[in-house]
């Protein structure tokens, strides 16, 4: 692959508690904001003109799927193949726990792989639920954090409406991190679309 200025992975929790139709939001959502013109110019902002972007599926422990591969954003082209690929993926691996530590665990192994020698590397993690089962959060995130990573959170409230909290003080860290909540699922584009423009553009404080 071609240099990039930053590898963001996309890590979103397909747990027990997101069913068929919030799943299809969430990865619609997703695939909308990548067709959004606003993404795509603040993917190419950086002196490379160019991201790559990666998808993980996350459950309980030992339950991680990478839905979509290393894909460089630098034109319409591009985006357009990544939202097609991203909405028609299958909903694996299968419901379980909430095992985000784990998940978020994956996602460093993703980053550790990225192509394009990027100069800054994002955990992007979205979910609707505390952490319940594996590591815990908060340590993973020390790791990422002393390897100059920058983990971010989407907190989508529909059932718990205090989860921001636990993004906060649990998960997201590094360099101009941040958090955002999400109301629910129906909600999901327009928070994703703000939130790909914000780590695109190079970080933001946490709201």
């Amino acid at each position: 692959m071609e240099s990039v200025d930053i590898a963001l992975c996309l890590a979103m929790d397909v747990s027990a508690s997101v069913d068929f139709e919030e799943f299809r939001l969430m990865v619609g959502g997703t695939a909308a904001a990548l067709r959004d013109p606003a993404v795509l110019a603040a993917a190419t902002s950086g002196p490379r003109g160019a991201a790559a972007l990666a998808l993980l599926l996350w459950s309980g422990p030992g339950q991680q799927d990478l839905a979509v591969g290393w894909t460089r954003l630098a034109d319409a082209e591009g985006a357009a193949a990544l939202a097609e690929a991203i909405e028609n993926i299958p909903r694996l691996p299968a419901a379980g726990a909430t095992a985000l530590g784990e998940g978020m665990a994956a996602g460093l192994a993703v980053l550790a792989r990225a192509p394009g020698d990027p100069t800054r590397l994002v955990l992007d993690v979205s979910g609707d639920g505390r952490h319940n089962a594996g590591r815990a959060p908060g340590p993973v995130r020390d790791l990422a954090v002393a390897a100059g990573l920058t983990v971010n959170g989407l907190a989508i409230l529909n059932e718990e409406p205090d989860l921001l909290d636990h993004y906060v003080a649990e998960v997201i860290g590094g360099p101009g991190s941040f958090a955002m909540p999400c109301g629910d699922y129906v909600d999901f584009a327009e928070a994703i679309l703000r939130k790909l423009r914000r780590e695109l553009l190079g970080g933001g404080l946490v709201v």
